[in-house]
């Protein structure tokens, strides 16, 4: 297994090759961008699959929908920039909502965004897997299989380490920013020489029979998920070469622009071509035909769509596991979560986010549309609050141009905020269940949070001298489970002596074979004359149950005579582990039955096999 381990996440590296680990802006760009650059794939099919409910004529909406997506862009823009600065030690809205609102929101922050990672996974590799199927209609039907292994191989690269990560990840992000820029540039370009002519369904300020501020209201809520991952940067500052801080902003902005040329370059090209959205073929898909024809750019789209939508699942595996980190820091996760794995990275963090996300894509059969109305709560809470800190930062701070910045946070939390109560409002039939997991999810943490505290409260010594004296014992009492007499069962005795004043042999005899039973008795006897041999009856085949009631009435009588009480459990290990499959496991049950009593030891004499 760890000649496996090593072939797949590679040798193990040392804290101090953790400089070694940390992104320029090339390789963040690549690293954390990918979740919001790849939601340009569908986040206008969702503006316009809601329109079309009511009529194509209604898809001219999408033009000032989107404008109002950009509006609130540069906005989250803004305002992450400045956390970046103010909080330069990452944490992003989990940090900043503890700090400013209080622990409450800076929890209700944090379990959103954990919600929000496992589903940016999900919808990520869902409509990968979608884009395949696209492409390759043969593999339609196989949406949860594909997502699954995208899914697992995400999982291995991460727990590789970061760098790797990032340099693996260059390729599609990269190769996606070339492509789709390349359909925007010669888009517009047919369109201005009037090689494409104008095909919308309804002209600019049309009309549209039945037209509703609620359809509106939906669309735009449905679009604002193109929205997703701005967020991720600001959590990863830690991860930037320095200045770190610097660093960041930049690669923020950069991807703010970028996406923001993306969509609306995009939704512009959906609107002038007039497209519907059809089943079994994307949107982006349809946009690419059109500009390109189904040559050879048509299937580069398509393939470079594909590779983002899976690898922008990445920006979940970098983004969880430092959230995760954070929370577990401050006792509200386990602390299993604190522990960097062979490759520097918090393996547990990603191995949680891998299983997770798949459970998901298979309740949901890999549906994109029916995850996104979850996903946009799971990201416009966060917006929200963190926006919301930060106008109370600035505010109680007041440093130079706060209050230029507080109009810039004001302004994306009112955005923010109103995008929450229209899906509330009209969405609920497609985001009720977050109403549960997320009251789940808080008791979760004040119970993992109370239990730290009781812990600390237990095992903290006391201030005063005299409470701190350690109880002295007059001696103690070692019991020696015996199954057979064999070497394990000597070595075992003869150490148990050595630290025993009051030695017991305690066997469980059974009713399949007696003649064997009294075998053993007179066996251990003729060996061990002068050590006391208890043989105690089990008529149902248990041994767990008459070991425990056993030691039970001998550490009673032992606190009597203040003795201390030992269980030593005897065992051999196999020269192979994969050999311990074929041996009776009951050493095993045992140690777990004894955990909960109290004065108990237990401890375990190993005798280990040659051959």
């Amino acid at each position: 297994m760890q000649h496996l381990k090593r072939f797949l996440i590679g040798r193990p590296l040392k804290s101090s090759e953790e400089g070694g680990q940390k992104l320029g802006k090339l390789k963040a760009l690549a690293m954390l961008s990918s979740d919001a650059l790849s939601s340009v794939a569908y986040g206008t099919e969702q503006i316009v699959l809601v329109l079309t409910t009511l009529s194509a004529a209604a898809i001219w909406y999408s033009l000032p929908i989107a404008a109002f997506v950009l509006v609130l862009l540069l906005s989250l823009t803004l305002s992450y920039k400045q956390i970046i600065h103010a909080y330069p030690s990452g944490g992003g809205a989990y940090v900043v909502s503890s700090e400013n609102l209080g622990r409450n929101a800076g929890l209700l922050a944090g379990g959103s965004l954990l919600i929000d990672y496992m589903l940016t996974v999900a919808v990520s590799v869902s409509a990968g897997a979608e884009a395949i199927t696209s492409a390759i209609p043969a593999l339609y039907g196989h949406q949860v299989t594909i997502s699954i292994v995208i899914i697992i191989l995400l999982m291995a690269m991460n727990l590789r380490g970061m760098s790797e990560s990032a340099n693996f990840l260059m390729v599609p992000v990269y190769l996606f920013v070339v492509a789709i820029t390349v359909m925007i540039i010669w888009g517009l370009y047919r369109i201005a020489t009037g090689d494409i002519p104008m095909q919308a369904r309804a002209a600019v300020g049309s009309v549209v029979p039945g037209i509703s501020a609620a359809l509106i209201f939906r669309a735009f809520s449905s679009g604002s998920s193109s929205l997703t991952g701005v967020e991720a940067i600001s959590n990863a500052v830690p991860f930037f070469k320095k200045p770190r801080a610097h660093n960041a902003a930049s690669t923020l902005a950069i991807m703010a622009s970028i996406l923001g040329f993306f969509f609306a370059g995009i939704t512009f090209l959906n609107y002038w071509y007039g497209i519907v959205p059809v089943a079994k073929v994307t949107v982006l898909s349809q946009v690419a035909s059109f500009t390109f024809g189904h040559g050879f750019m048509y299937y580069v789209i398509q393939f470079a769509t594909a590779l983002i939508l899976a690898v922008a699942a990445n920006t979940g595996f970098s983004a969880f596991p430092v959230l995760a980190y954070n929370l577990a820091k401050d006792k509200y996760m386990p602390h299993m979560y604190q522990d960097r794995g062979d490759r520097l990275g918090y393996s547990n963090g990603i191995i949680t986010l891998a299983v997770g996300s798949a459970l998901l894509i298979a309740i949901f059969h890999g549906s994109t549309e029916r995850l996104i109305p979850l996903y946009a709560v799971g990201v416009f809470i966060p917006f929200t609050l963190s926006q919301s800190g930060m106008i109370r930062h600035w505010l109680r701070l007041r440093p130079k141009g706060w209050f230029t910045k507080t109009i810039a946070n004001f302004t994306g939390a009112l955005i923010s905020f109103a995008i929450l109560i229209i899906l509330f409002v009209y969405r609920l039939p497609d985001i009720w269940p977050f109403f549960i997991i997320m009251p789940v999810l808080l008791a979760f943490f004040y119970k993992i949070h109370s239990h730290y505290k009781n812990v600390a409260e237990q095992l903290r010594l006391p201030l005063a001298a005299d409470e701190t004296a350690l109880h002295d014992y007059d001696g103690s009492t070692v019991i020696v489970l015996v199954g057979n007499v064999t070497r394990v069962t000597r070595g075992a005795l003869d150490y148990a002596q050595t630290i025993g004043d009051y030695v017991i042999a305690m066997h469980v005899s059974m009713d399949e074979n007696p003649n064997k039973e009294q075998e053993t008795q007179n066996e251990f006897k003729t060996d061990f004359p002068d050590v006391r041999f208890v043989d105690v009856h089990s008529s149902y085949r248990s041994v767990v149950g008459p070991v425990i009631r056993f030691v039970d009435m001998i550490a009673r009588n032992a606190a009597k005579r203040n003795y201390t009480t030992t269980v030593l459990i005897p065992q051999f290990v196999p020269k192979e582990k994969w050999q311990n499959i074929l041996h009776n496991q009951t050493n095993l049950r045992l140690r777990a039955a004894f955990a909960s009593r109290e004065n108990i030891i237990v401890a375990t004499y190993s005798y280990h096999l040659k051959k």
